[in-house]
């Protein structure tokens, strides 16, 4: 009996020291910009493995998709945290004199891409001689750089709605992709691997997938950013690297359209392309950031006429929570 009470004692004893842990925990969320996905992997890793409740944080995802705007709820104060999609969100959002500010950079090179079939371009200035479908969002943004920087033109572009049909049904069209999802695609409906031209390599030089918050936030609560950052940080060390499965899982669960083959397929591209640990990266860390690369961005928007020179580009972002090599020895 006197067994019995001090088990019991020591069962209360324990499950009261941890309820206590997390009522110390801030609670914050992140909205994703899109369904789950491979390409969010580093954060769910980090609320699988507890890399966030190490530093104090009880993080909840939020996830995006085509009837969620968490942007807007980043802007209402309804969540903490948010992905932003690249760097012309940001110079907008300055524009618009929103308080947004980038403060991590998980991709390095954007995954947009140009898909074309095979043998049918050797290059990237190749695509000029096929009619390239481009949604409405592309052809505002990197076409009009395509445009600029290469000379592609406005009338070899038909919009994109995204069916892969009409590509599949003629050799000499281009289609517009994301590069863990239309390659993909083509290879599963249409039988043959395309020729795939990443926009990254030939230029185009954003930085994707941000971490986006309110510059409210950063002023007031300066460590609470830092956990966050350095923990997503983490996370991407240990998803692209380690063992990755738990937070699998989870991608699969909040979007059960996912399947693990889709997921292997992602991982795989975005190690074999360097979409998040190449360039500064390498030397500074997930999460790199630098003015140079900034602005040089920035420059090509505004020679292509996307945005105007009179933003004020620096205000989109800090460099105070990256470049610090974070997590770098969890890289086997």
């Amino acid at each position: 009996m006197t067994q019995l009470k001090t088990l019991t004692a020591m069962a209360l004893a324990l499950s009261a020291t941890m309820a206590q842990a997390e009522s110390h925990m801030t609670e914050v969320s992140f909205g994703t910009n899109w369904l789950a996905q491979a390409e969010h992997g580093g954060f769910y890793q980090s609320v699988a493995d507890g890399t966030y409740e190490e530093c104090g944080l009880k993080v909840t995802i939020q996830p995006g998709g085509p009837q969620v705007n968490n942007r807007a709820l980043l802007l209402a104060g309804k969540i903490d945290y948010h992905m932003g999609g690249d760097l012309l969100q940001a110079f907008n959002a300055v524009k618009e004199g929103v308080p947004v500010v980038s403060v991590a950079a998980v991709m390095q090179k954007h995954p947009q891409v140009i898909l074309a079939h095979p043998g049918k371009a050797s290059t990237f200035e190749d695509l000029k001689n096929l009619t390239l479908l481009i949604g409405d969002n592309g052809y505002q943004s990197y076409y009009q750089w395509m445009i600029a920087q290469y000379g592609f033109t406005p009338e070899q572009r038909e919009p994109y709605t995204f069916n892969p049909g009409p590509f599949l049904a003629d050799e000499d069209k281009g289609m517009q992709g994301y590069l863990s999802s239309e390659p993909y695609l083509v290879e599963k409906e249409g039988g043959f691997t395309p020729d795939v031209f990443l926009i990254a390599d030939a230029g185009y030089s954003t930085y994707a997938t941000t971490i986006e918050t309110m510059a409210d936030t950063i002023a007031s609560k300066p460590e609470e950013v830092k956990c966050f950052v350095d923990g997503s940080i983490k996370g991407w060390y240990n998803y692209l690297y380690g063992d990755h499965s738990a937070a699998d899982e989870m991608i699969m669960t909040d979007n059960p359209e996912m399947t693990q083959d889709k997921i292997d397929y992602a991982i795989e591209k975005m190690l074999s392309e360097g979409i998040v640990d190449s360039g500064d990266a390498e030397t500074m860390g997930i999460g790199a950031m630098t003015a140079e690369k900034v602005e040089d961005f920035f420059t090509k928007m505004v020679d292509a006429g996307v945005i105007e020179d009179s933003i004020d580009w620096q205000a989109a972002f800090t460099t105070d929570y990256v470049n610090q090599k974070v997590g770098m020895d969890l890289k086997k």
